[in-house]
């Protein structure tokens, strides 16, 4: 009877990752993720894919405020999904309702808030704070997407600048930021408000500015893979990967910068 031959060590480990490799290379990641990132993250998934031969889904969702569209309302329900990219806020809740696994969140990116015009439309003069308030103010009407930066203005900065009754005769608050953007971008109001990266290169539309440093707000977008993923290693190379100096300059492209790690 013969005997098989005994490998050496380094061969067994060589072996044992060529063994595993297609399983990792057929691995399916699903991703559900807010606006405010999405410019960013679809420049750069197709290298991604490329390079591990992971396959990847995505779906759409608001970070956080109320309907079943939000990523919590998706969540709650049973959405099959891998990897979440969100505001902190947003993330933050999910990690208290026990929807994330523990340890694998990250921050990736943040961006200030900014205001954006129909393309060719004058440019309101938001350069102070003044001149920000006098300007919405003036606005025939306004929009922006009722997530986590809506609920800011809505809840803290309007009402801090005395002018919330003014702006609730004149606003729409949409499910999404792109939302707003159209509405803007059709004439139906005059100003959007939102993250800046949901803002630039957006078509349609004129970037303006950011807000005054005395009512900015500074949103932070984060990732972690979800308690329910049956793909947790592959999930947590697509975060890695989002967090690396590979995905920086689309970052930054993108209206945001690099924010620091928890």
């Amino acid at each position: 009877m013969s005997k098989r031959p005994i490998l050496p060590l380094h061969a067994l480990v060589v072996l044992a990752a060529i063994q595993a490799f297609p399983v990792m290379a057929a691995a399916q990641v699903k991703v559900l993720m807010s606006g405010g990132f999405a410019t960013a993250y679809k420049q750069v998934l197709p290298e991604f894919e490329r390079s591990t031969g992971i396959k990847v889904t995505t779906g759409t969702g608001a970070s956080q405020g109320a309907g079943p569209d939000t990523i919590a309302a998706q969540l709650a329900r049973g959405e099959p999904v891998d990897v979440v990219i969100l505001s902190r806020e947003g993330l933050d809740q999910l990690i208290a309702d026990g929807r994330i696994t523990k340890g694998t969140d990250r921050d990736l990116a943040e961006t200030p808030m900014g205001v954006a015009v129909r393309s060719g439309a004058p440019k309101p003069d938001i350069s102070s704070l003044e001149a920000f308030k006098k300007s919405l103010v003036s606005a025939k009407a306004v929009a922006y997407p009722g997530s986590t930066t809506g609920l800011f203005m809505t809840g803290t900065l309007f009402p801090r600048l005395g002018i919330a009754d003014e702006i609730a005769r004149k606003v729409t608050i949409t499910t999404r930021g792109a939302a707003a953007v159209a509405l803007v971008a059709t004439g139906e109001a005059e100003l959007a408000l939102q993250p800046v990266s949901e803002l630039v290169h957006q078509s349609g539309v004129d970037f303006v500015g950011v807000f005054p440093p005395e009512a900015q707000y500074i949103s932070v977008f984060s990732a972690a893979v979800v308690a329910s993923s049956r793909e947790k290693a592959a999930s947590l190379r697509l975060i890695e990967f989002l967090g690396s100096d590979r995905a920086t300059a689309a970052i930054r492209n993108s209206g945001m910068d690099r924010t620091k790690l928890r």
